[in-house]
């Protein structure tokens, strides 16, 4: 008699890891838990909470206490998904609600206390990208493609062939504001449908013609919003491809919400009760992007957003190293001077790995941000030597940096303000990704590794060691070198003044 319990002995068990997205949009909070495994990406779990935090983003930028706990309840839902989850293998983004909320942090610091995992809030452009990438690794289609994902409150547009986005736009235009704005107490009549196209078209003259000039050969659409219109689309009269949906369908399922009157009379097969409030937002929305782009059909992607994000937290997933490119990119158009870059990064990184443990810094994003902040450190070189280190840091901070969110550009932007000269505490902004504690640890660093190659040569340091523990710092060089370098040795000394402005006991020898 075969013995079950002993069936699966012999097979060979490969490596793999769980790891999990979480998209937070402004109309859902979308969680997706995967398993990694032989260089393929397999959809475990799959979580989906409509929370509309766009309904509560006033006109002067501020979101309400309401929208905020709803946020905080669903977070609270989604925690108990990942629970046993390592902080590496979540990663978390908020897209256009929190990008335009001037409280936004009180939302994060909130969240902390309810969800154990760092929220990320993503530039438009990031996110377009992310959109693509996810679209990309799941999508085959030969040639350049455009892909469109309307969102709760912004709508991405991307062309790009195979893994490479070619150009990407964020607009601000989502079914959840326009729903706000045109069809707020669920009136669907004509004039509120030719308000909102014509806004939409409004939106999109910003990129109408360069899109139309760049030219693609599929036409996608991603997300809900795009999802349910095809969906409907499916169930009219006629023939049409599979997955497809036409102007022509637009257009009949924009007369049947007219016929309605109200979004609460709206009673189309296949149209759940949450979505019925937003359909006519999301619908004019569309309308205008086929107009504008003079697109004929569209056909969906299951992928998108979530997608893009798993991708890109396997090294052996990823197509390309974003953020290595937006650096190479920033050090070309700015002439940094590459060899110094590198003599500061292999100085700052021997430091880092001589004290990450006793410091408690031992982390791949850590690391990461520390690295690209000391090759980045003199990226605004080019516009004047005096006051490098604000030019530096409003580059960093005001330049669009595909790979990096919002917090981490900041925090790029913070470490590079602070490479040098003193150091403004009231100037550090608060992160939510990371504590103070580690954002001055790593200034520090960085400052060191700067200071340690002031003269801009090679092999011109000796053997040094650093030993870091709580808030002292020991600096160690050969017996007696100092004494035969003055300007060095006044130099160090000057740098002991600054670091005790973050509470920090600099000693050297």
């Amino acid at each position: 008699m075969p013995n079950v319990n002993s069936a699966f002995d012999s097979v060979e068990v490969r490596d793999s890891s769980k790891v999990a997205a979480l998209d937070i949009g402004s109309n859902s909070f979308h969680l997706v838990v995967a398993r990694i495994v032989a260089g393929s990406v397999q959809i475990l779990h799959k979580v989906k909470q409509k929370v509309r935090l766009a309904d509560g983003l006033g006109k002067d930028g501020t979101l309400s206490d309401e929208a905020i706990q709803r946020g905080l309840s669903t977070l609270e839902v989604i925690a108990e998904s990942l629970q046993g989850f390592e902080p590496d293998k979540v990663r978390v983004v908020a897209t256009y609600t929190l990008r335009k909320a001037n409280n936004a942090k009180d939302f994060l610091k909130a969240a902390k206390a309810v969800f154990p995992f760092p929220i990320e809030v993503i530039s438009g452009v990031e996110e377009a990208r992310l959109i693509y990438q996810g679209v990309a690794h799941t999508n085959h289609q030969q040639g350049q493609r455009l892909i469109v994902d309307i969102g709760g409150g912004s709508t991405e547009f991307i062309i790009g062939e195979a893994f490479e986005p070619n150009i990407l736009r964020s607009l601000q235009m989502g079914c959840v504001s326009y729903t706000n704005r045109y069809f707020k107490h669920g009136e669907l009549k004509p004039k509120n449908f030719e308000k909102a196209i014509t806004s939409a078209q409004q939106e999109l003259e910003m990129i109408d013609k360069q899109y139309r000039h760049i030219g693609w050969k599929t036409c996608i659409g991603t997300s809900g919003t795009i999802k349910v219109i095809i969906e409907l689309a499916s169930k009219l009269e006629g023939t049409r491809a599979e997955n497809t949906v036409s102007k022509e369908d637009l257009y009949i399922l924009m007369e049947l919400c007219c016929k309605a009157g109200n979004s609460d009379n709206l009673k189309l097969d296949g149209l759940s009760i949450d979505r019925q409030p937003v359909l006519a937002a999301g619908l004019s929305i569309l309308i205008g992007i086929f107009n504008s782009l003079k697109i004929d059909a569209m056909e969906f992607s299951t992928a998108a957003l979530r997608e893009g994000v798993l991708y890109e937290m396997e090294d052996n997933l990823q197509q390309l190293d974003i953020r290595e490119r937006s650096a190479q990119s920033l050090a070309t158009r700015y002439d940094v001077d590459v060899d110094h870059a590198k003599r500061v990064l292999a100085t700052t990184m021997n430091l880092y790995q001589q004290s990450k443990k006793t410091w408690k810094i031992e982390s791949k994003e850590l690391k990461s941000l520390l690295e690209w902040s000391a090759l980045l450190h003199e990226v605004g070189l080019q516009i004047n030597t005096r006051g490098i280190q604000r030019h530096s840091a409003y580059i960093l901070q005001n330049i669009e940096l595909p790979g990096f969110g919002q917090e981490q550009q900041s925090l790029l932007a913070t470490l590079v303000r602070f490479h040098r000269k003193k150091i403004r505490v009231a100037e550090i902004p608060e992160f939510s990704i990371i504590g103070h504690e580690h954002v001055h640890k790593l200034m520090v660093l960085l400052r060191l590794g700067v200071l340690l190659n002031i003269k801009r040569q090679d092999d011109i340091l000796p053997d040094y060691s650093i030993i870091a523990k709580g808030q002292n710092i020991t600096l160690g060089l050969p017996e007696n070198w100092l004494q035969t370098k003055p300007v060095f040795s006044a130099d160090i000394e000057r740098e002991r003044d600054y670091l005790q402005e973050l509470n920090f006991t600099f000693e050297y020898n």
